[in-house]
């Protein structure tokens, strides 16, 4: 038995899974798609270094879905899910996940994306942890969408791939990834799997010591 982290967007799917999971709501509940430049502010903020990866995704999220109700959004979780496990993941990623869930690994999901339907992707996929970014919601249950935990990318995720080696001590760690933003952790592992990598993370990679393991997305 192994301890393996699989990344979701880019890694298990083909592209970012938040920017769909808004839009199709948007368009399922008919709401108006122009919300979306509610997060321009803060795009400009990130520009010019005042915010962050994490700032952008919650106030996309507040621009986008702030005050839907819990109950529509599991509701919309539960169409997007189905169709992101059958339409929007590589059949290459499905066969490496499945050969690992057969050698009896223990599996973990760990992605920068959120907890809206993070969680469903990793049952649906059958892993046995997920780890990803919360969001709020109100004592009403209406989404906030400010982040309850720390944006899960980059060094907070390389945080929580040690973390889990303390708690696994004794396994050997895989780890998958795609990003230039996953090469902190996949750093950690003992084994660093790079998958549809660009050419500017790949050779960031090889200066590190990585050697990039497939490409399922081509």
């Amino acid at each position: 038995m192994r301890l393996v982290v699989f990344d979701l967007d880019g890694t298990l799917t083909y592209r970012d899974t938040l920017w769909p999971y808004v839009w199709g709501y948007l368009n399922r509940a008919h709401r108006n798609r122009l919300r979306v430049v509610g997060v321009i502010p803060t795009l400009i903020a990130f520009g010019a270094g005042a915010a962050d990866h994490g700032d952008v995704k919650s106030a996309f999220i507040r621009s986008t879905l702030r005050g839907t109700p819990r109950e529509q959004l599991a509701r919309w979780t539960g169409e997007f899910v189905p169709w992101i496990v059958s339409e929007g993941c590589s059949p290459g990623a499905l066969h490496a996940l499945r050969g690992h869930r057969e050698a009896a690994d223990h599996l973990v999901l760990m992605s920068a994306s959120t907890d809206l339907y993070v969680p469903q992707v990793g049952q649906a996929l059958g892993f046995h942890e997920v780890i990803c970014t919360g969001v709020a919601f109100d004592g009403a249950g209406r989404l906030e969408g400010t982040l309850t935990t720390p944006n899960r990318r980059g060094l907070e995720k390389a945080r929580c791939f040690a973390a889990l080696q303390r708690r696994h001590p004794d396994l050997k760690t895989v780890a998958y990834g795609n990003a230039g933003s996953d090469l902190a952790h996949l750093k950690l592992a003992d084994e660093p799997r790079l998958v549809n990598a660009s050419r500017a993370t790949a050779r960031q990679a090889r200066r590190m010591g990585i050697v990039p393991f497939a490409t399922w997305n081509g």
